[in-house]
């Protein structure tokens, strides 16, 4: 069976597919989840390996491949890591010592780009996609001519530490230092844990899913503060269009789950692109919290 894992900021997923003969589609054979352990590097990488080694009793394995928060970089270290134990740490390095098989691996946004280009909710599109996840942290993952774009530093899809796009303080609310050191990044507001930051910041304390039950009871600021945090995110998205210019968007991570979300977004991106009527479709991925480990199982096959 070829493996996938999908590494989070809350959890790990591992999933071990094996092919049907009759129909040459990938089915599930086992699924197996744990909590991501952040308190250090040698317990994040036990974690890691109790998933493999729960998927590995259910068949042998052929490949492995991971979607990771953060990326490799030319040192062959972890870099941009939302788990921040594991930036810095020779990751791949430290598994292949335990693991006898290839081992791929590429940003969890970029498993869930290939995953939902290949079958999912781009599986229209001709050439290109771009998928956005925003739950705990935000990253993206970029498909053109059919290929993940990884690029010379392997920061291909590093949209979460772009600025904020038109960041104006009497709007977004202060001025913010992320983790990386850099200032005012996209993820500090537009993930899910960036919802809850700035409106606890300007309220009182909430989480998102605290804050989307609010708006659900109707409540004023919890209103005014999700549509704040749609044109935000239109305003990232517009800033894709103008560069890359996808045939669609996809979100995904918890925030992703919110219905509510893409007719907000997709009404507001035009007052952020170059042309005010692009045709860019904004939409909800297909394979939900499966995507990103199903598209890390297929590394091997690009």
């Amino acid at each position: 069976m070829i493996v996938g894992l999908d590494i989070g900021g809350t959890k790990i997923e591992g999933v071990g597919l094996v092919p049907n003969s009759e129909t040459e589609i990938y089915q599930t054979l086992v699924t197996h989840r744990e909590p991501t352990n952040k308190e250090n590097y040698e317990g994040f990488l036990h974690s890691v390996m109790s998933v493999i080694d729960e998927v590995a009793k259910h068949g042998d394995i052929e490949s492995i491949g991971i979607g990771c928060c953060g990326s490799v970089g030319n040192d062959g270290l972890m870099q941009g890591a939302n788990v921040t134990v594991l930036n810095g740490q020779d990751f791949i390095g430290d598994l292949q010592k335990r693991i006898d098989v290839p081992v791929a691996i590429a940003n969890d946004a970029d498993c869930l780009a290939l995953s939902e280009f290949k079958d999912g909710a781009a599986k229209d599109a001709l050439s290109s996609c771009v998928a956005i996840i925003i739950g705990t942290g935000c990253g993206s993952g970029v498909v053109i001519n059919g290929g993940l774009v990884t690029g010379l530093n392997k920061l291909g899809g590093e949209l979460g530490h772009n600025p904020l796009p038109h960041f104006n303080p009497e709007k977004d609310g202060p001025a913010v230092e992320c983790y990386c050191g850099s200032m005012n990044c996209t993820e500090s507001f537009v993930s899910g844990t960036g919802l809850g930051r700035t409106f606890s910041e300007k309220y009182f304390e909430a989480n998102s899913k605290e804050i989307m039950a609010l708006v659900e009871q109707g409540d004023k600021q919890a209103i005014e503060h999700f549509d704040l945090y749609c044109d935000q995110l239109a305003r990232v998205i517009g800033s894709i269009v103008n560069f890359v210019d996808p045939e669609i968007v996809v979100l995904g991570g918890g925030m992703s789950n919110v219905d509510a979300i893409y007719p907000r977004v997709q009404d507001k991106l035009n007052q952020y692109t170059f042309t005010k009527s692009v045709r860019t479709r904004v939409v909800k991925n297909l394979h939900g919290d499966s995507s990103g480990v199903r598209g890390a199982a297929f590394l091997h096959s690009i």
